[in-house]
């Protein structure tokens, strides 16, 4: 349905692209909007995350983690992410025992509608709601489905620095799989043009769940780079630093984005 909406608005395609648009990487949400009858695929190619919990490591790795965005108008695009592969390994010290456990992850499908400058330029705002649908695995799927709304948005405060906010507040799975509980947070970030093909960006992220079973506020630090080898493709990379004991002790990242 994405791609026949894209292939509808092809009428597009005859003007001049607008600046890429990617997702990835970082922890924050971009408030620009994939041009009209346009499709861009972004792709993490691997992921791994390390989270220490007293005597207890998890190491969680995924591959193929896929996001689909179609421009459906000049402000609006439609999203489809699924991640192809998860592994989780979990080793307690003190008992000695190893446990793993792969599978597929959710599907989580998306709008995001630009309010004001769809290209993100100057002071750019939008609304993006969101829902998950229990399509995964014990591995790395939530077990239930889940929704939410962000609003991202983003100001230039120069030519080539600008200012990120990402805030957000959903009704995420409950750890069980059964039923589901408020979460909140935001994301503040500064991007930095380093050249016309190299960027790079410093983000904090600040989550508060209220998981029934246990409430946590997690805390992250990321640094990211981006470099496009042309207006229509994007090579990247990542790393995540937990700032207390509730977060994951650090994250690895990279992938690639092409606009078609």
């Amino acid at each position: 349905m994405l791609l026949a909406s894209a292939f509808a608005a092809s009428s597009a395609g005859a003007e001049e692209s607008r600046d890429l648009c990617a997702d990835r990487p970082g922890l924050g949400t971009p408030a620009c909007t994939v041009d009209r009858g346009h499709v861009v695929l972004e792709l993490g190619l691997g992921d791994w995350t390390r989270d220490t919990q007293g005597p207890v490591r998890t190491d969680t790795v995924q591959l193929g983690d896929a996001l689909v965005r179609v421009g459906l108008t000049d402000s609006l695009e439609a999203q489809l992410g699924w991640t192809a592969y998860g592994h989780v390994r979990v080793r307690d010290r003190t008992a000695g025992a190893v446990d793993k456990v792969s599978g597929v992850g959710d599907v989580t499908i998306a709008l995001r509608q630009n309010l004001r400058n769809p290209d993100g330029s100057g002071f750019s705002i939008a609304l993006m709601p969101y829902a998950s649908l229990p399509a995964g695995g014990r591995a790395i799927g939530a077990g239930d489905w889940a929704t939410g709304l962000l609003v991202p948005m983003s100001l230039d405060l120069s030519d080539s620095v600008s200012l990120g906010v990402t805030p957000q507040v959903d009704a995420a799975a409950d750890g069980d799989g059964n039923g589901r509980h408020l979460g909140f947070g935001t994301v503040v970030g500064l991007g930095v043009g380093l050249s016309d093909s190299l960027s790079a960006a410093g983000e904090v992220s600040l989550y508060r769940d209220r998981d029934p079973a246990g409430r946590s506020t997690e805390a992250l630090a990321g640094l990211s780079m981006g470099w496009q080898p042309g207006k229509d493709m994007q090579l990247d990379l990542g790393v995540n630093l937990g700032l207390n004991r509730a977060s994951p002790d650090a994250e690895v990242y990279f992938g690639i984005v092409r606009r078609f």
